[in-house]
Protein backbone atom coordinates (compact mmCIF):
# COMPACT_ATOMS: atom_id res chain seq x y z
CA UNK A 1 0.00 0.00 0.00
CA UNK A 2 1.65 3.67 -1.24
CA UNK A 3 1.62 5.92 1.68
CA UNK A 4 -1.54 8.45 1.99
CA UNK A 5 -3.50 5.64 0.08
CA UNK A 6 -6.62 5.41 1.09
CA UNK A 7 -8.19 1.92 2.05
CA UNK A 8 -11.88 1.43 2.51
CA UNK A 9 -13.90 -0.77 5.32
CA UNK A 10 -17.62 -2.01 4.14
CA UNK A 11 -18.31 0.58 7.37
CA UNK A 12 -17.65 3.52 4.93
CA UNK A 13 -14.47 4.50 6.81
CA UNK A 14 -11.38 5.13 5.34
CA UNK A 15 -7.83 4.52 6.71
CA UNK A 16 -4.64 5.96 5.84
CA UNK A 17 -1.10 4.67 6.25
CA UNK A 18 2.21 6.60 7.41
CA UNK A 19 4.82 4.00 8.64
CA UNK A 20 2.99 2.29 11.23
CA UNK A 21 0.14 4.45 11.90
CA UNK A 22 -3.29 4.24 10.91
CA UNK A 23 -5.34 7.28 10.59
CA UNK A 24 -8.48 6.65 10.58
CA UNK A 25 -12.32 8.70 9.71
CA UNK A 26 -15.48 8.43 8.35
CA UNK A 27 -15.84 9.06 4.35
CA UNK A 28 -18.26 11.40 2.42
CA UNK A 29 -20.88 8.89 1.85
CA UNK A 30 -21.02 7.96 5.24
CA UNK A 31 -21.00 10.95 6.96
CA UNK A 32 -23.68 12.43 4.31
CA UNK A 33 -25.57 9.47 5.36
CA UNK A 34 -25.83 10.42 9.36
CA UNK A 35 -26.63 13.49 8.53
CA UNK A 36 -25.87 16.76 11.10
CA UNK A 37 -23.38 14.99 13.90
CA UNK A 38 -23.87 16.51 17.45
CA UNK A 39 -21.52 14.43 19.22
CA UNK A 40 -18.46 12.11 19.26
CA UNK A 41 -17.25 10.15 21.79
CA UNK A 42 -13.68 9.28 21.12
CA UNK A 43 -11.49 6.52 23.21
CA UNK A 44 -8.64 7.52 25.20
CA UNK A 45 -5.04 7.74 23.83
CA UNK A 46 -3.17 4.49 24.99
CA UNK A 47 -6.68 2.08 24.35
CA UNK A 48 -5.83 -0.52 22.45
CA UNK A 49 -8.52 -2.52 20.41
CA UNK A 50 -8.39 -5.38 18.04
CA UNK A 51 -9.77 -5.06 14.65
CA UNK A 52 -13.29 -5.11 14.37
CA UNK A 53 -13.99 -3.59 18.03
CA UNK A 54 -16.12 -0.62 18.71
CA UNK A 55 -13.89 2.39 19.11
CA UNK A 56 -15.91 5.81 18.59
CA UNK A 57 -19.24 6.65 19.04
CA UNK A 58 -20.80 8.99 16.58
CA UNK A 59 -24.56 10.93 16.95
CA UNK A 60 -26.15 12.68 14.85
CA UNK A 61 -29.61 14.44 14.45
CA UNK A 62 -30.78 11.15 12.43
CA UNK A 63 -29.20 8.09 14.28
CA UNK A 64 -26.16 6.82 16.62
CA UNK A 65 -23.63 5.12 14.71
CA UNK A 66 -20.26 2.96 16.06
CA UNK A 67 -16.81 3.13 14.18
CA UNK A 68 -15.19 0.03 14.62
CA UNK A 69 -11.28 -0.27 14.52
CA UNK A 70 -10.14 -1.49 10.57
CA UNK A 71 -6.87 -2.57 12.03
CA UNK A 72 -5.81 -4.01 15.82
CA UNK A 73 -3.42 -1.75 17.29
CA UNK A 74 -2.58 1.02 20.46
CA UNK A 75 -4.62 4.36 19.63
CA UNK A 76 -1.60 7.16 19.86
CA UNK A 77 -3.50 10.39 19.06
CA UNK A 78 -7.48 11.64 19.07
CA UNK A 79 -8.84 14.00 17.30
CA UNK A 80 -10.07 16.33 20.69
CA UNK A 81 -11.33 19.28 18.32
CA UNK A 82 -14.27 17.50 17.53
CA UNK A 83 -15.60 17.41 20.68
CA UNK A 84 -16.27 21.15 21.03
CA UNK A 85 -16.87 20.69 16.83
CA UNK A 86 -18.31 17.47 15.65
CA UNK A 87 -19.54 19.15 12.69
CA UNK A 88 -15.80 18.90 11.28
CA UNK A 89 -16.93 15.49 10.53
CA UNK A 90 -19.76 16.63 8.18
CA UNK A 91 -17.60 19.70 6.65
CA UNK A 92 -14.23 17.94 6.02
CA UNK A 93 -14.65 14.06 6.61
CA UNK A 94 -11.15 13.52 5.26
CA UNK A 95 -8.94 16.40 6.55
CA UNK A 96 -9.98 17.88 9.44
CA UNK A 97 -12.55 15.47 10.68
CA UNK A 98 -10.57 12.71 11.30
CA UNK A 99 -10.65 10.33 14.31
CA UNK A 100 -8.23 8.81 15.84
CA UNK A 101 -4.33 7.48 14.57
CA UNK A 102 -3.27 4.24 15.30
CA UNK A 103 0.17 2.13 16.08
CA UNK A 104 -0.71 -0.73 13.70
CA UNK A 105 -0.32 -4.56 15.65
CA UNK A 106 -0.45 -6.42 11.84
CA UNK A 107 0.15 -4.35 9.01
CA UNK A 108 -0.87 -7.70 6.84
CA UNK A 109 -4.83 -6.50 8.46
CA UNK A 110 -5.25 -3.31 5.45
CA UNK A 111 -4.89 -6.42 2.88
CA UNK A 112 -8.88 -7.37 3.97
CA UNK A 113 -9.97 -3.32 3.21
CA UNK A 114 -11.37 -1.80 0.36
CA UNK A 115 -9.14 0.00 -2.03
CA UNK A 116 -10.66 3.19 -3.51
CA UNK A 117 -12.02 1.26 -6.74
CA UNK A 118 -13.28 -1.43 -5.13
CA UNK A 119 -15.16 0.71 -2.54
CA UNK A 120 -16.64 2.84 -5.29
CA UNK A 121 -18.04 -0.21 -6.84
CA UNK A 122 -19.74 -1.50 -3.23
CA UNK A 123 -21.18 1.62 -2.88
CA UNK A 124 -23.55 1.42 -5.54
Amino acid sequence: MAEGELKFTENHDWVSVEGRTATVGVTDFAQKELGDIVFVELPEQGEEYSRGEEMVVIESVKSVSDVEAPVSGEVTEVNESLEGEPEKINESPFDSGWLVKIDMKDETELESLMGESEYEEFKE
